[in-house]
């Protein structure tokens, strides 16, 4: 498997896992520099590898009153001050073209929403510009159906790519994560993401909003480790009932030090077990 290099993290080929984190989205440049460091603090204490995670646009919101984030610019100028603040690399999902240029000049790791994932031209142009690539995979997709987006990726020369398993549809309002899916896209050579909350979202399961089962993401951040994934996706909340974006799926920002100290340790018995080659 390719490792891929992000700032001074590696991810994949066997490294622990990597902590992909934040709020949903920037509600406020205070808000996601508390979250910041709460979680460089945490992590580095653990020695956990950190990349810091929040979007600056939800293009994607279910409603039209749904809050979206401080836009392109404000939300740049938060994830940069972060970045340049805790020494963390940075993460955002990008949702227009005309955003992909602005967006690659601060972020780390380049998102591509699930909902895009088979938008040819948009993924060939964000390849061209990003310096990682992380494909979120489509809740409509197969895991062996996303070789292809792969393969648009790499036609650009861009070989930075993560692979992020978030769950397939499953009837209305619903999400079902089958954990086959990690060591079937772990074969298409580069590391895989598992998101633990949004794979707990059920898409527009409260009406004007997305429900979720935040109870549940907990298990299932254990059984992805477990299988061997390269790095973990939460988004947290100091608060996440009054969260302004995906709330019920998001973890409560003090709940993640139990959590994490014992991924950390099934995290370490399966690197072990699988350099064996067992």
């Amino acid at each position: 498997m390719r490792k891929i290099k992000i700032g001074n993290i590696k991810v994949g080929g066997g490294e622990p896992f990597v902590l992909i984190a934040g709020p949903c989205v920037i509600e406020s440049e205070k808000l996601a520099r508390k979250v910041a460091a709460s979680l460089k603090e945490l992590t580095t204490e653990l020695g956990i590898p950190f990349i810091f995670k929040s979007s600056y646009d939800k293009a994607n919101r279910t409603s039209i009153r749904s809050f979206r984030g401080p836009g392109l610019d404000k939300g740049l100028k938060v994830l940069k001050g972060i970045r340049e603040e805790f020494g963390v690399p940075v993460l955002s999902d990008v949702h227009r073209f005309e955003e992909i240029g602005k967006a690659s000049e601060v972020l780390d790791v380049a998102q591509i929403p699930a909902f895009l994932c088979r938008q040819t031209d948009f993924v060939l142009e964000l390849a061209r510009h990003a310096r990682v690539v992380n494909i979120k995979k489509g809740q409509f997709l197969a895991p062996w159906d996303v070789e292809n987006v792969v393969q648009k990726v790499q036609s650009t020369g861009n070989r930075n790519i993560l692979i992020t398993e978030r769950g397939a549809s499953f009837g209305y309002n619903n999400l079902v994560s089958d954990m086959r899916s990690i060591p079937i896209l772990r074969q298409l050579g580069y590391p895989v993401v598992f998101d633990a909350t949004h794979s707990v979202q059920l898409p527009g399961g409260a009406g004007k909003a997305s429900g979720g089962e935040r109870a549940m993401a907990v298990y299932l951040a254990r059984a992805a480790v477990a299988v061997g994934v390269d790095a973990l996706f939460m988004e947290v909340h100091p608060d996440p009932d009054r969260a302004l974006c995906d709330g019920p799926n998001t973890l409560a920002l003090d709940s993640l030090q139990e959590l994490l100290t014992t991924l950390k340790g099934i995290d370490g018995l399966v690197k072990r077990t699988m350099k064996k080659g067992r």
